[in-house]
């Protein structure tokens, strides 16, 4: 028995023998060994790439390794060059692919490195490589999380009314808060600004409280242990408000599931909905439902009993 296997991208085989069928199988299948050692490789190129990319911006390190991290660096640019041409050779449509998010991502973490060639003072441009990390997610086959993603998308939609509003909430009480704390402590305790008040209260609300602006009078302190405990308060509210979004949408799942299950057991007489998944008689009229063996043995005695009471 053949396995029907699904590929990670939608775009199509540019052929379906040779070397392009074989690389474009090791690309886009993530099943035979060969395809997942390929993943394995691919992933520890990205994180050394991006590890290499991290590590030449502390002084200390660049100072002495650069050379060997500029080498690595034209390394790693040659072999994932390498991987976005056979990405857009074994596919049938690779201008489409180019213009895929995949394909400016992988361009992208390429590119930087050929435009220190050509233009002097491009240094800046090698961040977008850290876009490379973002080329594990399609190789690390999230699709299967897709439908948990986008219930918790929908909760949040749904629920962006009432955040809305906590969060206008929110920034009403920073800015008097702020506001007040900056007429209390006044810019000799750090309080320099109205704005520079509501970063305090945003941070302290948020029970983070970093600790760059301290109150130092004994009424600033007290309204900060207020706030405080507001703080601790307001965070529950934004999650229960999601959390009831996500139950709800949990629950009319398991309805439209359970819906749909109970479609296939409608009562072939009366024609009612809605029974259990083990109901083996109909909870109205007593009729067996379909694909019990009961309305195999009601069906045949029916049909017995029709022809006893045909006429001879």
């Amino acid at each position: 028995m053949t396995v029907e296997r699904t590929a990670s991208t939608r775009f199509e085989p540019a052929r379906t023998t040779g070397w392009r069928s074989t690389w474009y199988r090791r690309m886009y299948y993530h099943d035979r060994p060969d395809e997942r050692l390929f993943d394995i490789a691919l992933i520890a190129l990205i994180l050394l790439s991006v590890l290499v990319t991290m590590l030449d911006t502390v002084a200390a390190i660049h100072a002495r390794i650069h050379a060997v991290f500029h080498g690595l660096e034209w390394l790693f640019t040659i072999l994932f060059t390498i991987e976005y041409g056979l990405r857009l050779a074994v596919v049938r449509q690779p201008l489409r692919y180019a213009r895929s998010p995949l394909g400016i991502i992988d361009l992208l973490a390429i590119l930087p490195s050929y435009l220190e060639l050509i233009f002097t003072g491009s240094g800046h441009l090698m961040v977008i490589r850290m876009l490379r990390v973002l080329r594990i997610f399609r190789i690390l086959k999230l699709t299967q999380y897709t439908g948990a993603s986008n219930q918790l998308l929908d909760a949040l939609y749904r629920s962006r009314n009432k955040i809305l509003v906590f969060v206008v909430s929110v920034l009403v009480l920073t800015t008097i808060f702020g506001s007040i704390m900056y007429l209390i402590e006044g810019p000799q305790n750090g309080f320099t600004s109205i704005p520079r008040g509501i970063y305090w209260a945003i941070v302290t609300m948020a029970t983070v409280g970093f600790g760059d602006i301290t109150p130092k009078t004994a009424l600033g302190q007290i309204i900060t242990s207020a706030m405080i405990i507001i703080g601790y308060g307001i965070i529950a509210v934004p999650t229960g408000i999601y959390s009831a979004e996500l139950v709800n949408a949990a629950r009319l799942q398991r309805h439209l599931a359970k819906a749909n299950s109970h479609h296939a057991l409608s009562c072939p007489r009366c024609g009612l909905q809605g029974h259990e998944d083990d109901a083996r008689f109909c909870r109205r009229c007593g009729q067996p439902l379909p694909g019990t063996p009961l309305s195999a043995e009601t069906a045949s005695q029916d049909s017995s009993n029709s022809a006893d009471r045909a006429p001879a």
